[in-house]
């Protein structure tokens, strides 16, 4: 089950969405300033690539060439070689980040798409470079890999984490399957578009990273802890329910590799000092901090959209004044 704080998020995020419509917003309004910035920043990218071809060859991730350029392993997520996907990163981004940021925070969120972005370049390049001394195979090598589709892809654990059982209004589908048709939707694209082809590893693995570190590094400041452990998060609820009894005890493998030794402390007696518990270590009294912490975020965000809808009626009513 989720925990406290997590619902927390979740009632907070759906509360957001709605908003927009009870203030009688626009769908297209509402997008954060860090999420702006991005988005010009992708399309400029673009636009240089455009006008300066050979900027792939500095810009992009292409592995032969990582070294000595290794800012690739940052630059090539901002940058776009096609306007399909400058036109999908920067939807994705404006809509899935105005839901995500008010949630995590700018600092917060500004850290996810970093650690995605580099964790998936670095985990392209192994791959690449492995793949060629397999196969021999130059193409691995000069292939340029570049795109934002990783971080949006880690955008949808993102959503997928926060409300996993809310339905998309028209496709009647939960929102904790989207990053598993996402991976499917890429793969049968690799099939029949030979661009589609250099962007599934991408995908494939900015989900993956993003879901580690969600998992088992982002720490929550409302709770104070890191990670979440919840069933409803576990690698397994990627797959269908029939699948789960054989991907459960390979996902183990990785689990007791990143947060073995915590859990095996937790499992004995909890944390220990002489032989005692350590103040707090007792299930109970985690449980009610996490309870405390979601109320403190519940609080913290319900006055955030009080003041908000506040100066909203404020501006509403000078403008009807003024007319």
């Amino acid at each position: 089950m989720s925990t406290p704080a997590l619902s927390g998020a979740v009632r907070f995020a759906i509360f957001l969405t709605l908003t927009d419509y009870w203030q009688g917003t626009s769908l297209f309004s509402g997008f954060t300033r860090l999420c702006k910035g991005l988005a010009v920043v992708l399309v400029g990218g673009h636009i240089v690539i455009q006008i300066f071809p050979s900027a792939v060859t500095y810009l992009a991730l292409i592995p032969a060439r990582t070294i000595p350029f290794a800012w690739n392993l940052v630059s090539a997520g901002y940058i776009e070689q096609s306007i399909y996907g400058v036109i999908v990163s920067t939807v994705g981004l404006l809509f899935i980040g105005k839901l995500l940021e008010p949630v995590w925070g700018s600092r917060e969120f500004l850290k996810f798409i970093f650690v995605a972005n580099f964790l998936t370049s670095v985990c392209i390049f192994i791959t690449a470079i492995a793949l060629y001394y397999i196969t021999r195979q130059e193409i691995y090598l000069y292939m340029p890999f570049s795109g934002f589709h990783g971080v949006i892809s880690g955008f949808l654990v993102g959503v997928k984490q926060m409300m996993p059982d809310q339905e998309l209004p028209l496709l009647k589908i939960k929102v904790k399957w989207l990053p598993s048709i996402a991976i499917l939707l890429s793969i049968a694209l690799s099939f029949w578009i030979l661009e589609a082809v250099s962007c599934l590893p991408t995908v494939i693995f900015g989900t993956y990273m993003s879901w580690i570190y969600l998992r088992y590094w982002q720490r929550r400041v409302e709770t104070k802890l890191k990670g979440d452990p919840s069933d409803d998060f576990a690698f397994s609820t990627f797959f269908p329910e029939f699948l789960r009894p054989i991907i459960d005890p390979i996902a183990s493998i990785f689990h007791r590799m990143l947060c073995g030794r915590y859990d095996a402390s937790n499992n004995a007696q909890g944390p220990t000092l002489g032989g005692e518990p350590l103040p707090g270590s007792d299930p109970s009294e985690a449980s009610r901090r996490r309870e405390r912490g979601a109320r403190a975020l519940e609080e913290r965000l319900a006055a955030k959209m009080l003041a908000a809808s506040q100066s909203a009626g404020e501006l509403r009513t000078v403008g009807a004044e003024n007319v």
